[in-house]
Parts: structure tokens; C-alpha cells; sequence
């Protein structure tokens, strides 16, 4: 981020309707953490603010006159480079176009507040202030492109290799042979676990249920996006869902997942947030990732993915106490190495890699 003399995270706010300008004005200039540098009404003359006022941040709407939200930002990833949060709203449509701006280079997105809800514009405030403060420590990372199932160069930092990292025996570990992987992810995660996933050919034989912290309307679209693009079968989970070898299952919004063994399968419950009252982020790794490892006595890998602070930490540690692998995302990859980091700090982490590596090293444990 562009060091400034005062501190203050320089914010350009680009919308077509005057009541989100203000609104968003109103909430950045009370914080003074803030100082919103200027606004534009649609997208040229947001390029055109970006590239003059060169901002820290940048708020964009999708939908506006002249040229939409999604094609300014590719302007302005190329000819001035700015963390921007996409407000978008929860309708299928915007949520396809806001996976688009996520690809393109947006570091996150906020949904839109209802005019007439209070609890609804608090939320907002809330979001947008936490979302935009984040961005101080957040980078802007553009994956590595994905050749069919290949795994392109990068460097692999082991944080602490077992016997069976060392001798490839992936599928085992600790005599447990591995048949399902748990995946978290929060801020950056869309782009991250798509890169993921569209590594890992299709004669992977294990399950996958992610846990990532994003909107109930956001889910559906987003698992039809990857199901589109991945050799594994990728949807939303629902209550009862039983996890198949080279299945895909998303956890839904707005509520937490658990997966509880019934015989010889390992199937999805879904529970009412107010269940975990001590889970802030929703739907909660720790929650998911804990019951995993319950459900299959540690004979399980577990990846956490970029996202701020820590959820999913205690998942890993409980793990780590059962025998089983882990894997995180490495810093230079990951849009805010908080999670990540969490795991490597607290000494959970067997492998800290890119993320266009993690893919391939997940299929080595079910081939």
C-alpha cells in the first residue's frame, strides 16, 4: 500500500447512484482510519480518478452506465493497480459478475444494504469498515495460470515434513489411509480454491467439503462456477449429503456445517448458527474441520487457505493431535496470510506451499 504521510487509507468511491456514494461517504469519513479522496458516477470516470488520485482503495459497483464495473476494474488492474472491493448485490446475476471481478483482481465484496432495513445498513457499516481496514494488510496476488491438471514452478516450503511427506506415501498416514480432504478459506478464497480445484485431475478418488466464509445467495452460483470449470463434481451441500469420492461439497451460507459418521459413510449437518454462538464467521471452519476429524479419527487432510484471522486453527490442532496431514496456503499466494498463518505459528502446518502447487499435492494422498 502507497505510504502516506498521514496514515489514513486513501479511498475512492465509484457508483452510479448518489444515495450508495453517500452512504459509503458518510460511513469511511466518521472513521479516522479514512479519508475518502474522491467519487465517481460511473466507470470511465472511476478509471480516469484512479489512475489521477491513485487511491489505496477503491469501492466498485458493478452495474453502472458507460462502462460496467467489472470491465473498469480490468482498466484499472492494468494501468493503476488498486486493491478494490466490489458492492454488489445478492442476485444471481451480480453474483456471477462479482466472481469475475474476483478473478480479475479484486481483493473482496461487500453486498449491498436494503435502504429500509436498520439492522441491514448497521451490517453494511460493519462490513465495510472491517473489509476496507483489512486491505491494509492485504495483497494483491494474481494466481499462476492453470494448464489442464498441471502444476506450474514454484518454490515448496516444507514447515515440517513427516516420514510420509518425505517418502510420498501420501495416502497413509499413521496407517490411516486418507479418503477425504477439509478445505478452508476466507478473504481471497474464491480465486484461491478455484485455482485449487481445477488442479486435481479427475481420477481423484477421495472427497473434498469446503468451508468458506461468504453469503447463503453467493454458494449456488459459486459451486456452479467451479463444477463448470473442475474435473470433479462441484456442488452446494444440503443436510444429509453423504461425501463421495471425487465429489465436491460447499458448505452453505448463513448457517454452520458439521459431518457426523453414520456406519460406514460420513454425511453433512447442517446446524443453525445460534448452535455455535462463539463462531463469529459463518459458515465456521473450526466447526466443519473439528467434526471432520471426529468423523474420521484424524484419517483426514486438512487445508486452510488465505483469509483473515484465524478460523480454522483449532480444526488443524485437533488434527495434528489425531495423526493426520495438513496443509497451508504460503504467503507470497495468499490475499491476507492470517489463517495460513495462524497454523504455521502455532506449529500445525506439515506444508506451506503456493497455491498453485496445493492442488497437485492433494491429489497425492488419494490417486
Amino acid at each position: 500500500m502507497t505510504v502516506r504521510t498521514n496514515g489514513k487509507i486513501k479511498v475512492l468511491i465509484v457508483d452510479d447512484s448518489s444515495l450508495i456514494r453517500m452512504a459509503i461517504r458518510g460511513i469511511l469519513s466518521k472513521d479516522p482510519a479514512f479519508e475518502v479522496v474522491g467519487s465517481a458516477i460511473d466507470g470511465l470516470e472511476g478509471v480516469e480518478k484512479a489512475i489521477a488520485l491513485k487511491p489505496d482503495l477503491i469501492t466498485l459497483d458493478i452495474e453502472m452506465p458507460r462502462l460496467d464495473g467489472i470491465s473498469a476494474l480490468k482498466q484499472i488492474m492494468e494501468k493503476a493497480p488498486t486493491k478494490v472491493i466490489i458492492i454488489t448485490s445478492q442476485s444471481r446475476e451480480d453474483a456471477r459478475l462479482t466472481f469475475e471481478g474476483l478473478d480479475a483482481g479484486a481483493v473482496d465484496y461487500i453486498l449491498k444494504a436494503k435502504v429500509d432495513a436498520k439492522d441491514a445498513q448497521e451490517a453494511f457499516r460493519e462490513e465495510l469498515l472491517r473489509k476496507a481496514k483489512e486491505t491494509k494488510v492485504s495483497h494483491l496476488v494474481h494466481p499462476a495460470p492453470v494448464t489442464h491438471h498441471g502444476v506450474s514452478g514454484s518454490a515448496v516450503h516444507p514447515a515440517r515434513t513427516t516420514p510420509e511427506f518425505q517418502h510420498g506415501t501420501h495416502s497413509e498416514q499413521g496407517g490411516k489411509k486418507i479418503n477425504f480432504v477439509c478445505i478452508g478459506a476466507s478473504t481471497g478464497g474464491p480465486v484461491a480454491l478455484q485455482e485449487l480445484l481445477t488442479r486435481i485431475p479427475a481420477t481423484f478418488n477421495g472427497g473434498i467439503i469446503v468451508g468458506i466464509h461468504m453469503p447463503r445467495a453467493f454458494i449456488g452460483p459459486y459451486a456452479e462456477r467451479l463444477n463448470a470449470k473442475c474435473a470433479l463434481t462441484v456442488r452446494e451441500a444440503v443436510d444429509g449429503d453423504v461425501l463421495q469420492p471425487g465429489q465436491v461439497l460447499i458448505a452453505p451460507g448463513g448457517m454452520h456445517t458439521s459431518v457426523v459418521r453414520h456406519g460406514t459413510q460420513l454425511v453433512v449437518k447442517t446446524q443453525a448458527t445460534g448452535n455455535f454462538p462463539n463462531h463469529v464467521y459463518i459458515p465456521s471452519i473450526d466447526v466443519l474441520l473439528s467434526s471432520m476429524v471426529e468423523a474420521t479419527n484424524g484419517a483426514l487432510l486438512g487445508v486452510i487457505l488465505t483469509g483473515m484471522g484465524n478460523d480454522g486453527f483449532k480444526g488443524m490442532q485437533l488434527l495434528k493431535q489425531r495423526g493426520g496431514s495438513t496443509i497451508v496456503q504460503d504467503e507470497a499466494t495468499s490475499t491476507i496470510y492470517g489463517m495460513p498463518k495462524a497454523c504455521v505459528i502455532g506449529g500445525v502446518a506439515d506444508m506451506v506451499l503456493p497455491i498453485e502447487k496445493i492442488g497437485a499435492e492433494i491429489g497425492k494422498f488419494c490417486p
